[in-house]
Order: C-alpha cells, then sequence, then structure tokens
C-alpha cells in the first residue's frame, strides 16, 4: 500500500513539472488546432514536450495534402487522353528542412510526384487529340509544308512572348529549307514529323505510308539530329493502318483540339476571339505559317496566358507531368 502511495505521489509530481514545461508550447499547439492546423509551427511539436512530434504532424499534414494521381483513359470521342501525376509530401525531405528550424516558423512542406498506375504507353495504339483536362497546359502546334516568309515573324513573337512550340515539318519542305529548320530548333523549339510530301495518309498502301513518316524521320535524325516522339498526319488525314505503321516507328500519331483554319487567311482578329471562347487546360491548337496566324500570334499568347494556362511542347503538354508541385496543394 505504501509503495502504491509513494508511486502515485511520483507520478504527480512528474506530471506538475511536465505541465509547467509544457505551459507554452501547449498553448501553440491547442492555437493552431483552433485554425484547423493551418498555423502550426516548429515549437509547438518539440519532442521534448511529449505532444506530437515534428515527424508525426507532417505525416498527419501528409494525408490531408495528398491529391491522387489520374489514370490515362480512352475517351470515346478524344480516344487516347494521357494521365496526370498525383502530388503527396515527401515526408522525410520535409522534416530534413524542418528540423532545425527557428521556432515558430510555420512548416514548409517539400512535395514528390506520384504516377498514374496507367500510362498513355498502356492504351495501345490510339489517336492522341489533347491533354488531361486537369493539366493547365496547352501548346502550339504549327505544321510547315509551305510558306516561309511568315516563320521569322512567328519566331520572334515566341522568343519576345518565351514561348516554345512543336513544329511539324513536311519531310520535302526539311531537305529544300534545312537552314530555317535549324533557326527554329536553335530557338528551343520541338521538332517532329508531318510525312514527307504531305499525302492524306489514308488513302495510301501500308507500304506507302510506312515509307511517308520513315523518310522524314530519317531526314530529322539525319540533319538536325532529333529524337522524335509524334507523328502528325497531313490535314488530319488518317485511319488505323496509319497509327499503327507509326507506332511501329516509335511515333504517337497527334492531332489538334482547336484548329485555327488559318490557311483560309481569316483575320487575326477572329482566330484570337476563337482561342479566347474555346481554348482549355489540354488544348492542342493547331496552326500554319501564315499571314492570319503571324498577326494573331502574340494576341492567341495572350489569350491563353489570360486563362491562367501555360503553354508548352507537345511533349511537355501531353507528359503526365505536374505543371508544378504545388499547384493544388490544399
Amino acid at each position: 500500500m505504501k509503495l502504491k502511495k509513494a508511486l502515485v505521489m511520483a507520478l504527480l509530481m512528474c506530471a506538475l513539472v511536465f505541465t509547467v514545461r509544457l505551459n507554452e508550447p501547449l498553448s501553440l499547439y491547442v492555437a493552431a488546432m483552433k485554425q484547423g492546423g493551418a498555423t502550426t509551427n516548429i515549437q509547438a511539436f518539440d519532442t521534448a514536450t511529449g505532444l506530437t512530434t515534428l515527424r508525426d504532424m507532417i505525416e498527419t499534414e501528409a494525408q490531408k495534402k495528398r491529391v491522387a494521381a489520374v489514370d490515362a483513359s480512352l475517351d470515346r470521342v478524344w480516344k487516347a487522353v494521357p494521365g496526370y501525376n498525383g502530388l503527396e509530401v515527401d515526408v522525410e525531405k520535409t522534416y530534413l528542412l524542418m528540423k532545425n528550424a527557428p521556432e515558430n516558423v510555420p512548416i514548409r512542406y517539400v512535395y514528390k510526384e506520384v504516377e498514374p498506375k496507367v500510362s498513355l504507353d498502356s492504351l495501345g495504339r490510339y489517336p492522341i487529340y489533347k491533354g488531361n483536362p486537369n493539366k493547365p497546359m496547352v501548346a502550339l502546334m504549327i505544321n510547315v509544308a509551305w510558306g516561309n516568309e511568315y516563320i521569322p515573324t512567328m519566331l520572334a513573337t515566341l522568343k519576345k512572348e518565351n514561348v516554345k512550340a512543336t513544329f511539324f515539318l513536311d519531310g520535302s519542305w526539311l531537305k529544300k529549307n534545312a537552314d530555317v529548320a535549324k533557326l527554329i530548333q536553335a530557338d528551343g523549339h520541338e521538332i517532329s514529323n508531318h510525312a514527307y510530301t504531305h499525302p492524306n495518309m489514308s488513302q495510301l498502301d501500308r507500304r506507302s505510308a510506312y515509307n511517308q513518316i520513315a523518310k522524314t524521320e530519317a531526314l530529322l535524325k539525319s540533319s538536325l539530329q532529333v529524337t522524335n516522339k509524334w507523328f502528325a498526319p497531313p490535314s488530319g488525314d488518317f485511319n488505323q493502318m496509319t497509327v499503327d505503321v507509326a507506332a511501329e516507328q516509335g511515333l504517337k500519331t497527334v492531332l489538334w483540339t482547336l484548329d485555327t483554319v488559318d490557311w483560309r487567311h481569316p483575320p487575326a482578329y477572329s482566330i484570337i476571339r476563337k482561342v479566347r471562347i474555346r481554348v482549355e487546360p489540354g488544348s492542342l491548337i493547331l496552326m500554319h505559317p501564315t499571314d492570319s496566324t503571324s498577326s494573331a500570334l502574340e494576341g492567341i499568347i495572350t489569350a491563353i496566358k489570360q486563362k491562367g494556362l501555360r503553354l508548352g511542347t507537345v511533349s511537355e503538354t501531353l507528359s503526365s507531368k505536374r505543371v508544378a508541385l504545388v499547384e493544388a496543394a490544399p
């Protein structure tokens, strides 16, 4: 009995001492919790206090901040749609960043991406018309088979606006205009395959379709040292055989979400208006080096940026990588 009383008294004394030590951190902890945990700090979670440790707090918040990855999928209209990486807190890196931080400093979370379980590659041989609608990025895809006179102006506008586009080059054009193609490449734009003589691919036999892509692919490698991933069928004309022969050469078939129809030479304001109304996350915007697009390009870029969308290449837009690691963090 005496031993039991002594043990109780000892525990009470420890509790009293501990309460004194916890007084200030406890108040901080309670204040933080009253605000929904939004203003957590290091002092409130010191291991010595006996409250939740810093690592425990990070792990708890990590569960709340997690954003699930979106799998690539097949859509009835848009066919193959890329996935989009998820987002989660890197607990270890966040802990290492904050463990020696001064008292009362809010926790700065370090994030990492989580790839979807279903990737674009796993969907099979399907055309692609757009990026994932959760990704706030769009791409300008510029098909070039003729019309050199407007390319310098368009390149100047893209450089001024710090935008990288994807130029799909016709092989016969490239053979005659390698110097112009090198100017495009020197500005950091992506270069891809637009067949060799701008044919209607669906009307070709298998060997001819294969060669249309292969000849341009060989020229891209020999003249520009390009390792390419995409094939844009001329005039958007293709069939399943087209998709198959492109896939056999390691290329995915890409079309567009939004067509400027600039080959009809509409006024620049009408192109800008169309883009402003119809552009959305994941859009691939088709254009050519025409007088209309040359005049409209700056306005197109402005309209896209005003919608809070980033501009990237086709590869960047169709990848599952996030635009920013913390863009969707709660």
